[in-house]
């Protein structure tokens, strides 16, 4: 008993060290004041009303959408027949492949940042731009999709891939019609996953951004203007509480569909 209650407050002070910091923005956004004091000055939502009328700020925020949406199908275009071919097929060098794959996921992103930097400004000559963001985009996204599609690929019966090959169906019309409906789920998993890591990054894009910035560099460059803080919290607050719908929906959609072999799936 008293086992369950000590893991029980543990659990709980843990969520509340990690989340309380989190959940004190949106708080902070309502407040009638320019600073962020507590106790709070008024109850006001004239932020989020207000935050619209700034048009360096909403240009930003176009930019990481932008970038989310291109990234995302970018990176799960290039996911999909990774994950196929590390869980379908067996060839040499396999675990090294796989391996350099996941790499990004281990390697702090100040070191990946700064690699790409001197890469791209001195190896490839490419002037800094949000193209230069998307690119770091890609390669820090595309080992979290890649996981969700390889979940997703090693989660149904495979016999049905093999009804239909030796149905005589052709590997792409079994692609089409058994694999993708299958695996879709998953890709639409992917895609929000892709999306949400995206928009959120900042080390990568504070590094390779040119003269347009992504909403989280730009709202980092606030920080240091009082008068412009209320606006970055309201937009905060509504990116937090969208990020954290995607995030509930593409871990539904993921375990929906064929049932699965996998622990925790339904």
């Amino acid at each position: 008993m008293m086992k369950g209650w000590g893991l029980t407050t543990y659990a709980v002070l843990f969520i509340a060290f990690v989340y309380g910091p989190v959940l004190i923005l949106p708080l902070f956004s309502f407040n009638d004041s320019t600073f962020a004091t507590f106790p709070l000055a008024g109850f006001t939502t004239r932020h989020y009303v207000e935050m619209w009328g700034q048009g360096p700020m909403i240009g930003a925020l176009v930019n990481s959408l932008k970038i989310g949406l291109g990234v995302t199908l970018l990176t799960t275009a290039i996911a999909i027949p990774a994950a196929i071919s590390i869980t379908r097929f067996r060839f040499p060098g396999k675990p090294a492949i796989l391996s350099m794959l996941m790499l990004p996921l281990v390697v702090p992103s100040i070191v990946l940042a700064v690699a790409l930097l001197v890469i791209i400004l001195k190896f490839l000559n490419i002037p800094l731009s949000l193209w230069t963001v998307a690119a770091g985009h890609v390669l820090i996204a595309l080992p979290f999709c890649t996981s969700v599609l390889m979940s997703r690929l090693e989660g149904f019966d495979r016999s049905l891939e093999e009804a239909s090959r030796d149905l005589g169906s052709p590997p792409l019309q079994t692609f089409w019609r058994v694999t993708f409906p299958l695996a879709l789920p998953g890709i639409i998993s992917s895609l929000l996953l892709g999306f949400i890591i995206s928009f959120d990054e900042f080390v990568i894009a504070f590094f390779l951004t040119g003269t347009d910035n992504t909403l989280p560099v730009y709202l980092y460059s606030q920080l240091r203007f009082p008068n412009r803080l209320p606006g970055a919290l309201a937009l905060g607050s509504l990116i937090l509480v969208v990020s954290t719908v995607l995030v509930i929906v593409s871990e539904i959609i993921r375990k929906r569909g064929v049932q699965s072999d996998n622990p925790g799936d339904f």
